[in-house]
Formats: structure tokens, C-alpha cells, sequence
């Protein structure tokens, strides 16, 4: 008889139940995202201000997750972070559609990016929780390929209503309601099922006395290099942005295509997500190598003169994508104590977010002098990324780091 509390729900459709939280509330922002410039346009934003908006908005969701993480560490309140999250996208998002005034406009686009941090840390450690029963890599593989439909789906349905509608953002934007609500629905009902999903995950380490309780562990110094090899990775990492203005500025592809080639880009996400996954269960983080050469391999394909070799390009990014959105995250969590994890889930964020950043600027000044210069440039960087990688790999073998079977 299953103790009160006791998860009364299999790893497996826990995994694939948040699964389809992601995909409904990714079905709801995705699907504002793809028009938020037009919208603040519409209410007499210039370039400059949708700029600075969509900025900060991407601050808020990457560094604020430095303060949810820890907090809900110490609260141990990971459900009540989640939900708080999705239910201020769920309000946001449709809201948008329908304001009149542009400073408030700015300040939802930004309320649903703030709901994006307060969620992430906290529900990457539930799902981690329930990983340890089915594997690190195929689990977190299986959420984020169930997830990227929700990012395919909610830019079409955007796109379908907004020629339906006449170009009007307040129907558009009101469709994303209903997935809203069906996510958030869903993550409460989710929580009644399984309550402790850390129940999910037995950890084998000495016990902690009564009065040391509270004392949380450091992060291990396996898991900064990792953030390193990581940030690396991403700096030498064009965006699709750059990408896309390649492709427009150079006519080789018409406006109305890049969607379409981005919605490409995901699926193959979704399916790099799932072999990536499988293979790090199978053989190891050695898998992770696939990344830096991957990124490498980018520019080349990318911002070349046929649309073929462009094509590839594009899939590539969505693969690595794939990588970065599932197999690093099973990482983090065989590297960090269950008791941190949220902690450092926050902390792999917002390096990723400055790296990404950076990144993009990077691409974006070296396209500007010459392709070659930033083929050649990513190659190096790339380079350097896998010596980290090596790095971590023998600062694993210490005898003190954390049992697991991450890097």
C-alpha cells in the first residue's frame, strides 16, 4: 500500500505528462514570441524600443534564475515555483493581444519572460528527480523532443489566425489561451498525483547529521568546468537571427520561407534531443563531443552561397539546439546533489544566457568582416571548447567528486 505523498505515477509518465506541460505552454509563448516586434510596433514602438523590451526581457528570464534557483533550494518548494511560472505566462500571453498602450505592452512582454525564470530552475529539478529512474539522457531527451512541438505548433496557429482574423493580434493572441489554461490545468493536477517527485530518485550518500542538516553542498568543481566547456561551446555559436538575415539580405530565400525553415530547424531538435539522449545513457558524456563539432561545423554550411548547403546549415543549428536543450541538462544533474540542483540549474542558465549573447554578437561582427574570419574563428573556439571538455573529464576522476555518471 503506497504511503501518503508516494508518487502513484510511473517515472516514465511523469516525464512524458510534464512533457506535455512544456508543449502547451510552449505552444503559448512561442506563439507570441513570433509576433511581439510587429505588435509593439503596432503601438508605436521603434526598433530601439522593441530592442531594449525584448532585451530585458531575455536578461530577466536567464539571470533571475540565479535567485529562483537557490530559493526554491531552500524552500524545497519546487511545485509552487513551477506553477507560479506558467500561470504568469498564462496570463501574460493573452493579455498582450489585446492592450492599447505600448508601456504596458513592454511590460507584459517582459512579465512573461520573468515567468520563464521564476519556473525553469525548479521544474528542471522535478524532472531530474525522475530521470534517475529512467535514465538522465533519455529522459530529458523525451521532454524536450515532446516539447519543441509546442514551439512548431504555437508560431503556425499564430500565423493561421492572424490571414484568418485579418492581421488582428487580439484573436490571435486569445487562441493561446486555451493551451494556457490546459497547461497549467494540467501541471497542478500533475503535482496531486506526485507530490515528492524526488521520492523518484534514491541517492546513495552518507547520512547527514541532525544538526547539519540545513548545510547544503558546495557545487562541485566538476560542474564549473562543465559550465565552461558549455559557455564555450555557445560562444562560438552563430544564432538563427544571424542566420536568417544571411538568407534575406542575400536573397537566396524569401521572407515568408525563414519560418518555415525554422519550424524545419526544431523538428530536427526534437529528433537530435532523442539520439543524443539514448547515446549518452549508452556511452557516456563522450557523446557531449558531438556538440563542439557540430558548432563548428555551422558557418560553413550556414552563411554559404546555395540554398542547399544553407538548408544544412540551419538543421545543424536545430541539432545542436537539440544538445544543448536535453543531453547538458541530464549532465548538470548527475554532476550536482539533489539538494543544489535548482541552484545550479540557475547557474548553467545564466551562463548559457551571457554566452549566447556573446555569441551572437561575435557571429554577428565576424560576418560582418569576412566568412572566412569566422569559420576560422568558430574552428578555434570550438577547438578550445573540447579541452575543456577534457578538463572536466579528469577532474571527475578526483576522489572526491560527487558519485554519477556525468563527466
Amino acid at each position: 500500500m503506497k504511503q501518503p505523498g508516494t508518487p502513484t505515477l510511473t517515472a516514465w509518465r511523469f516525464i512524458i505528462t510534464f512533457g506535455t506541460v512544456s508543449l502547451l505552454a510552449d505552444f503559448v509563448y512561442e506563439g507570441a514570441r513570433s509576433v511581439t516586434g510587429p505588435i509593439l510596433a503596432a503601438l508605436g514602438a521603434t526598433a530601439l524600443v522593441v530592442g531594449i523590451v525584448t532585451g530585458i526581457g531575455e536578461a530577466a528570464s536567464l539571470l533571475l534564475r540565479l535567485v529562483s534557483g537557490p530559493l526554491a533550494d531552500r524552500t524545497k518548494q519546487f511545485w509552487a515555483w513551477t506553477i507560479a511560472g506558467y500561470a504568469l505566462t498564462v496570463i501574460a500571453v493573452p493579455a498582450l493581444g489585446f492592450v492599447g498602450v505600448l508601456w504596458v505592452a513592454c511590460g507584459l512582454v517582459i512579465l512573461e519572460r520573468v515567468g520563464k525564470a521564476v519556473r525553469s530552475p525548479a521544474k528542471d529539478a522535478l524532472l531530474s528527480f525522475a530521470t534517475a529512474s529512467t535514465g538522465r539522457g533519455r529522459g530529458f531527451a523525451v521532454h524536450e523532443a515532446i516539447d519543441q512541438f509546442g514551439a512548431v505548433i504555437g508560431p503556425l496557429v499564430v500565423a493561421a489566425v492572424l490571414v484568418i482574423s485579418g492581421n488582428q493580434y487580439g484573436p490571435a493572441l486569445a487562441v493561446l489561451a486555451l493551451p494556457g489554461v490546459l497547461a497549467l490545468g494540467l501541471v497542478v493536477w500533475l503535482r496531486s498525483r506526485v507530490p515528492h517527485p524526488v521520492d523518484y530518485e534514491v541517492e546513495r550518500r552518507p547520512p547527514v547529521a541532525a544538526d547539519t542538516e540545513q548545510a547544503l553542498p558546495k557545487l562541485p568543481r566538476t560542474f564549473w568546468l562543465y559550465s565552461a566547456f558549455t559557455a564555450t561551446t555557445m560562444l562560438g555559436f552563430g544564432t538563427f537571427g544571424v542566420i536568417s538575415f544571411h538568407l534575406v539580405t542575400t536573397g537566396l530565400l524569401p521572407a515568408p520561407a525563414i519560418p518555415l525553415l525554422y519550424a524545419g530547424a526544431m523538428v530536427v531538435d526534437g529528433l537530435a534531443a532523442l539520439a543524443t539522449g539514448w547515446a549518452y545513457d549508452r556511452f557516456g558524456p563522450r557523446v557531449l563531443l558531438v556538440l563542439p563539432v557540430i558548432a563548428a561545423t555551422i558557418p560553413a554550411l550556414a552563411f554559404a552561397g546555395t540554398v542547399p548547403q544553407i538548408v544544412a546549415g540551419s538543421l545543424l543549428w536545430g541539432a545542436a539546439l537539440g544538445v544543448q536543450e536535453s543531453t547538458l541538462r541530464a549532465t548538470v544533474a548527475d554532476l550536482v546533489d539533489s539538494r543544489r540542483r535548482s541552484t545550479a540549474y540557475g547557474l548553467f542558465a545564466a551562463v548559457i544566457g551571457v554566452a549566447t549573447a556573446a555569441g551572437g554578437t561575435l557571429a554577428g561582427a565576424l560576418y560582418e568582416v569576412s566568412l572566412p574570419t569566422l569559420v576560422g574563428v568558430t574552428v578555434i573556439v570550438q577547438s578550445t571548447a573540447i579541452a575543456l571538455f577534457f578538463a572536466a573529464r579528469l577532474a571527475h576522476q578526483h576522489p572526491h567528486s560527487p558519485r554519477s555518471a556525468g563527466l
